[in-house]
């Protein structure tokens, strides 16, 4: 659940024009001049400096018996103490600042003393609805005072006190009251505040975008106003917006940026600092009070041994309070210490977890390596079995093979990159596709599931859908191809249903909710928050049903890269349904534009010759079978070895490298090759990632990537590219 963490601090300083004949003149035009540099520091983040100017301006106040004054210096420090997170003192501050208010009987202070009472005991999470309470007294006397600008304020501080505890309806309710003369007459703060809320509120509508720039509005303001601290608090609702939205690279980066903000404005030492002061505004407190007792006893004539004994009580009580500073101090630097330690150890922690996130990486990498090596095999001899034997073009079960060694490709992709997933690092691709064509292949694939448990699979697609889509739709069929075996392997003698029924259209998006219903088992609902957790299976009683537990994980995951999300319906012994609802675009133009951009005319007149480096024997048959069937001349070597001695004896327009061989890899003998002042294109064909092997590629001297298994089409286009583009080159 977001968490609403959002600061809306008021901080007001007033001085009275007309002053009692009683009051120095000298000493108020002091008061007023301390309490307002203290502004500028607190503005500027000295809060240290602000909090001494606070310091000087109380005990002027307190010489000159003036309660008003006393009232607004305490009231200022409780602000400095507050914004540095220090609640306790800042209550306490409060307290003394309304105490001395009451003496004077001033609206305009109850108006903000009240409002700062509210923010300390929202902001800091002490007591969220008596910071609610608070805030609505100290909207009574800004209502009372007509004062528009303060009415506005407390009412942003409403907002974001209900927003805290869920109440979105009734803080944006607020908001309405006050938004149109915000955007119009409002200061830069309020503006800044104001989009701070609308961000946090759309964020939990769950309207990214929106929020998005609400909240880049906000720091704009906070940029130019200068306003750090708030600046703080737009990079930790940022944090918790992209949180929010499962995008945590997003969400890192502003934490750093926030970390690295706050750390700049509250270091220890001016914390420090600020609890040295706050001792030291006690002793004052002390001290004046102890000159009033004073003078109230040479008024009324005590005798002098009364006044002896007073003062040494309260010189006991300082020097009790000096040896408690003391201790405190003692205290604080024996905590540091142990502070250090602690964050050495945190050092070494987060250095074995990074070692261990790279062992992960290395064997994620291998894994897939090894993987996709032999689904190459299998998705080449599936296309030689097509083509050389063209009666069986129209077979469902050679379709379904190679689909099925397609998707298991994409699903080992997948699961191995599922960290990918979560960081939101797979981007999904632009591709032209007939749902009904992509449905029915799933319905095909996984008919012998169906048989097997005596299942009627059936389809229904709404026929307003166009014919032709455009979006990812390996990625679209991976989620239901999950969703249909997940729903055929715990449904015995039922039915399922596929269906796609047309949502609403946006632009040239249309949006289609897609279904898969069976009336099987069924999923307790204590199991149903858990189902799409990694690793989790759910335990049933009539059989053992085995898996990895990561199939409705990673169909979450890839809804979610279509920014929507997935929803369960279940009943044990009634059934599920799984629903979510995706937009792809619809565009005729694009889509001639795209199936013309794939089209490649694979009856070359040209005869390249190509050398092909590959160790694995069968990736050599259907690397060879691919080449050949285009009209091209393939000579294929073992290593790279073999290929230094075939570049001496023949001319190629182009190779073909595999990477991982023994002997030598493919990136030392591309590096070889150009020594030789062979220029030739070198073509890495490669089992790795691309994103792992890019860079090495091109430092060595290759020319492109292509990852395995790829389609026969992209590399006789590839091919024809790079010949193309080297014979213009010379």
């Amino acid at each position: 659940m977001f968490k609403v963490r959002f600061l809306i601090f008021i901080f007001f300083i007033f001085c009275y024009s007309s002053i009692t004949a009683q009051e120095a003149k000298e000493d108020i035009a002091e008061i007023k001049k301390l309490i307002n540099l203290a502004v500028l520091e607190y503005n500027s983040s000295n809060y240290d400096k602000a909090l001494d100017y606070s310091k000087q301006a109380l005990v002027i106040s307190f010489d000159c018996n003036d309660n008003l004054y006393i009232a607004q210096s305490y009231n200022t420090i409780g602000v400095i103490f507050n914004e540095c997170s220090d609640s306790k003192n800042a209550i306490q501050f409060y307290e003394k600042a309304l105490f001395y208010a009451k003496k004077v009987n001033n609206d305009k202070l109850y108006n903000w003393i009240y409002g700062n009472l509210g923010s300390v005991y929202y902001f800091n999470q002490i007591d969220v609805k008596k910071g609610i309470d608070y805030y609505k007294k100290s909207l009574h006397y800004a209502i009372k005072n007509k004062d528009k600008e303060q009415i506005e304020y407390t009412k942003l501080n409403l907002a974001s006190a209900y927003f805290s505890l869920y109440k979105y309806d009734e803080g944006n309710s607020i908001i309405n009251e006050i938004e149109d003369s915000i955007l119009s007459q409002g200061s830069e703060e309020a503006k800044m505040n104001l989009s701070t809320l609308l961000g946090i509120y759309y964020t939990n509508l769950n309207q990214k975008s929106k929020a998005e720039s609400y909240y880049f509005t906000a720091e704009q303001f906070a940029i130019n106003s200068k306003f750090d601290s708030f600046l703080i608090n737009i990079y930790e609702n940022l944090e918790s917006h992209y949180t929010h939205f499962n995008d945590l690279q997003m969400a890192s980066k502003y934490k750093a940026k926030k970390d690295s903000l706050q750390a700049a404005i509250f270091s220890n030492v001016k914390i420090d600092a600020l609890q040295k002061t706050a001792v030291q505004i006690e002793l004052d407190e002390y001290k004046n009070t102890l000159a009033q007792i004073e003078q109230k006893q040479k008024k009324k004539a005590k005798s002098s041994n009364s006044i002896v004994i007073l003062f040494i009580v309260i010189l006991i009580i300082l020097i009790l309070l000096l040896l408690s500073l003391y201790k405190n101090i003692k205290l604080r630097e024996h905590i540091n210490i142990e502070l250090e330690l602690v964050n050495e150890e945190l050092e070494i922690a987060k250095q074995v977890a990074e070692d261990a996130n790279r062992l992960k990486s290395q064997f994620v990498s291998t894994i897939t390596h090894e993987l996709r090596t032999p689904l190459y095999g299998v998705i080449g001899i599936t296309n030689i079995i097509l083509e050389e034997h063209k009666e069986l073009a129209n077979n469902p079960n050679l379709k379904s093979l190679k689909f099925s060694a397609k998707y298991l490709l994409s699903l080992v992709n997948d699961i191995l990159q599922i960290n990918k997933i979560e960081e939101k690092r797979i981007v999904l691709e632009s591709l032209i596709f007939n749902l009904t064509d992509e449905i029915t292949m799933i319905k095909n694939s996984v008919e012998y599931i169906a048989d097997k448990n005596n299942d009627k699979l059936s389809v229904a697609i709404d026929t307003a859908i166009p014919e032709f889509l455009i979006g990812d739709k390996l990625r679209l069929s991976q989620i239901i191809m999950n969703l249909v075996s997940n729903a055929l392997k715990f449904t015995k003698n039922g039915e399922v249903l596929i269906s796609a029924e047309l949502n609403r259209i946006e632009n040239k998006f249309y949006f289609i909710e897609f279904k898969i219903k069976d009336n099987g088992y069924g999923i307790a609902a204590e199991y149903q928050d858990k189902v799409f957790d990694k690793f989790v299976q759910i335990e049933r009683k009539d059989e053992d049903y085995q898996g990895t537990g990561l199939g409705l994980s990673i169909v979450s995951s890839l809804v979610k890269l279509f920014d929507s999300e997935i929803h369960l319906e279940s009943e044990e012994n009634v059934g599920s349904t799984f629903s979510f609802t995706i937009g792809f675009e619809f565009d005729e133009d694009k889509s001639i534009e795209i199936i013309n951009n794939i089209e490649v005319d694979l009856s070359s007149d040209k005869l390249y010759s190509i050398l092909v480096v590959e160790d694995n024997k069968i990736n050599q048959v259907v690397t060879k079978k691919i080449i050949t069937s285009s009209n091209m001349d393939c000579t294929i070597v073992d290593d790279g070895f073999a290929a230094l001695i075939a570049l001496e004896r023949q001319e190629f327009d182009i190779i073909l490298m595999d990477i991982n061989m023994p002997l030598i890899n493919g990136f030392d003998t591309t590096r070889k090759i150009r020594e030789k002042g062979i220029k030739i294109p070198v073509i890495a064909l490669t089992a790795f990632d691309k994103q792992e092997v890019v860079e090495q590629a091109i430092s060595a001297g290759m020319n492109d990537v292509i990852v395995k298994p790829f389609e026969p089409v992209k590399l006789i286009q590839v091919i024809h590219n790079q010949v193309k583009t080297n014979r213009e080159s010379d």
